[in-house]
Formats: structure tokens, C-alpha cells, sequence
């Protein structure tokens, strides 16, 4: 962790009613929350390969798969070191001992290709499923003084194609992908997936029933030919705005799957 994110600048909060803890920055950087529940809830529940969590940040969404998938292995991909630092200070967290041992932590570029992929740690077909929350914000969006947070949210040009390159790389075919991105970036996410992923299941996330969607998740599986389908939204929040529907309450506490399986 760098000097100008001193160990006592960070929270540790829990995730999955205290089924897994993380340790995040306090003030600085990306802070997890319920985008990284809903992609971990796109896994199904009965997975049992090795997952890549591309991006993981602090390790939210990976160590979601691992609380919830009790067979399966994660390896957290993070490229920023001060990011990776948090990563790591979760993974030897006390209270995540369990999802720990089935957690490993890799500092790599999800944006590398070929044998520099492969140098750092990404190997071709050495994963049964990758999911990703790519940066979302476009270069000139909500403008941040804070690097570390830039870093996370700024999608710079040919990224996202960039990261699906990488998901197709290194999941064997048949193995599976997940996304979660901004309706805006639907369209250009289906177009990369086109030629290395089919069977692609869309659900649209609305923060009540009569608003426009605010995320998208996209799964697909590696190979498959498969037609698109458009599946049941999830709705965040019932009629008074507050308090969560009772699916979208279980998928954010690993009490379900985003899709039912």
C-alpha cells in the first residue's frame, strides 16, 4: 500500500450478513457495494471450478462467488497496487479464514494479451468462469481529483473490448462469463462478445419497477452459439423507494442467484 494510504484510512465492513468481510479505503478509491453482489449472484449457485474475478479491487465480488459456491476457487485479478494492498489485507482478514482458503490474490493487467498475459499469471483456458465490473464512467464523466478512484471507473478506449479478450483467453470453452455494466454499454459489450461468447442471458437492474434500468448484467458462456435471451428485470426497491424487494434483498445477501440456478 502506498504512503498516501496509510493502513488506519480504510473500512472493514461486512458482506453476505458476515458471511465474508472486506477491508476497503475509507476515503480513497473504489468502495464495493451492491453492483459486486448482483455480478457474484450471476454465478450459479452450484459452481464448483475456478473463477477469475477480473478487476476485483478490494475482492468483493470473488470472495461473494466463494461465500456462496462452497466448492469453488477464486483468483482475484487486480492490477493497481494499492488496490491489490486492500485485496490482500481482506484475504488475511481473521473472519474470512474460510473463504480465504479458497481465494488467491494476482496482480495483473487485465488488459495484457497473449504472452504477457500468460506471463502474469493468466494462462489460456485456465478458468472455468470470469466475471468483471469494468470501469463505466467514459474519460470526460464525473471528473475525480482521486487517481486511484479514476483508475477504477474511467473506461479508456478499446478497454472493454480489451477485458473480454482477456475473459475469452482464459475461460476454457464451455466455461462461463459475467458482466455488470451500464445500459449504455450494452450495446458494445455484446458486440465483443460476438464470435467468443453465446447463450447470453440479459438481465436489466431498475431501482423500482416503473424506472429505467440503472445496470445491466450480461452472462454468456465461452463457445456457444447459442440466441441472446432478455431475462426477468430485478427490481431493486417496491413502490415507497426504501427498502429493498425481497429478491433483490437474498441476491445481495448470497441468499439466491440472479438467475436461479
Amino acid at each position: 500500500m502506498s504512503d498516501s494510504e496509510p493502513r488506519d484510512a480504510a473500512t472493514v465492513d461486512a458482506f453476505h450478513r458476515g458471511a465474508f468481510w472486506l477491508v476497503q479505503p475509507a476515503a480513497k478509491g473504489h468502495r464495493s457495494g451492491m453492483d459486486a453482489m448482483m455480478l457474484a449472484a450471476a454465478v450459479p449457485s452450484t459452481f464448483a471450478g475456478r473463477l477469475a474475478d477480473l478487476g476485483a479491487g478490494a475482492g468483493a465480488a470473488g470472495l461473494a462467488v466463494a461465500a456462496r459456491c462452497p466448492q469453488s476457487h477464486v483468483v482475484l485479478v487486480e492490477r493497481s497496487e494499492d488496490m491489490a494492498a486492500f485485496a490482500r489485507l481482506t484475504l488475511d482478514h481473521p473472519s474470512n479464514a474460510t473463504v480465504s482458503a479458497r481465494a488467491a490474490l494476482l496482480t495483473a493487467d487485465a488488459t495484457l494479451a497473449g504472452k504477457a498475459r500468460a506471463a502474469a499469471g493468466l494462462a489460456d483456458a485456465s478458468f472455468d468462469f470470469a466475471i468483471m465490473n469494468p470501469p463505466f464512467n467514459g474519460e470526460r464523466d464525473r471528473p475525480t481529483p482521486d487517481s486511484l478512484k479514476r483508475e477504477a471507473h474511467v473506461m479508456t478506449d478499446g478497454m472493454l473490448e480489451a477485458w473480454v479478450r482477456t475473459a475469452a483467453a482464459i475461460v476454457r470453452p464451455r466455461g462461463g462469463f459475467a458482466a455488470i455494466i451500464r445500459p449504455k454499454s450494452l450495446r458494445p459489450l455484446l458486440a465483443t462478445l460476438g464470435g467468443r461468447f453465446g447463450a447470453t442471458e440479459i438481465v436489466a437492474i431498475h431501482p423500482r419497477a416503473d424506472a429505467d434500468a440503472i445496470r445491466v448484467i450480461v452472462r454468456a458462456t465461452r463457445g456457444s452459439r447459442a440466441t441472446p435471451v432478455l431475462k426477468p428485470p430485478l427490481i431493486l426497491h417496491g413502490p415507497d423507494g426504501h427498502g429493498f424487494t425481497a429478491r433483490a434483498d437474498a441476491i445481495n445477501n448470497g441468499r439466491a442467484s440472479l438467475l436461479g440456478d
